[in-house]
């Protein structure tokens, strides 16, 4: 009894994200400009995505949308079949705060405060009691190799080590989406590596989503689907076998 038969068709779960026909246009008469011009896009729970293309091609305004920063213009917007574009600015803030973490190419760091005080920063904003404020960040802090570094300043603190900080902020809430904006863009070589290490094995052991603007094909390399736009539109989506991960026969 309730035994699902052979030849029944594999069951799919929904898209995370979903965009249908999403524009945003921005001033009107002969300043109007459309950052979008219609971007469908689904995005599966789980997956790390690199977002590419070349200046004013959108990509940066459809991170805006999708990190509920900014509303679009016409189209729908769904997070976990929910219709984001109907929220008001108050519910786009809750989504925000329960469900998203946000990672910046500048780190967003308080400069006088430690390492340990920056990652307790949202559950702050979100009325936490200061022991469980303080317990949450210290795990976190572990989760990016830092809880030794736990009462260092930003200035106390390397450009990868900051980055880790800030990394451990985003993730102190227990996001289900990880937004990065070029979070390697202002590091050397060796530590954007390192970086991009880390947010790949928290997407594998913790299944943060993951979706990342970068311009630098090394570090896409890193997701599992690379998504290009171009004048306003996805041009194309590419899915890859990751670097670091190897590729089964």
């Amino acid at each position: 009894m309730g035994a699902v038969a052979s030849n029944s068709p594999p069951l799919i779960s929904p898209p995370l994200i979903s965009l249908r026909g999403v524009t945003k246009t921005y001033g009107q008469g002969a300043t109007m400009f459309q950052a979008l011009k219609g971007v469908d896009l689904d995005i599966a729970a789980g997956d790390f995505v690199a977002v590419m293309g070349p200046s004013g091609s959108g990509k940066s305004t459809t991170m805006n949308i999708l990190g509920c920063l900014d509303v679009p213009t016409d189209g729908t917007f769904l997070f976990r079949g929910y219709h984001v574009e109907t929220l008001d600015r108050d519910q786009r803030a809750l989504l925000r705060r329960k469900y998203l973490g946000f990672v910046f190419q500048g780190f967003n760091l308080l400069s006088r405060t430690s390492a340990l005080e920056n990652v307790e920063l949202p559950l702050l904003y979100r009325g936490d009691e200061k022991r469980a404020r303080r317990d949450a960040a210290m795990a976190s802090l572990d989760t990016v190799g830092l809880a030794d570094w736990w009462d260092h300043t930003p200035a106390e603190l390397s450009g990868g080590q900051q980055q880790r900080v800030a990394i451990a902020r985003a993730l102190v809430t227990s996001p289900d989406v990880l937004l990065a904006d070029e979070p390697t863009g202002n590091l050397d070589s060796e530590r954007s590596v390192e970086i991009m290490q880390l947010l790949t094995r928290l997407n594998a052991e913790k299944n943060i989503t993951v979706l990342m603007v970068t311009h630098e094909p090394d570090m896409a390399a890193f997701a599992r689907t690379v998504v290009h736009f171009k004048d306003g539109l996805v041009e194309r989506i590419e899915s890859q076998h990751r670097q670091g991960e190897s590729v089964e026969s």
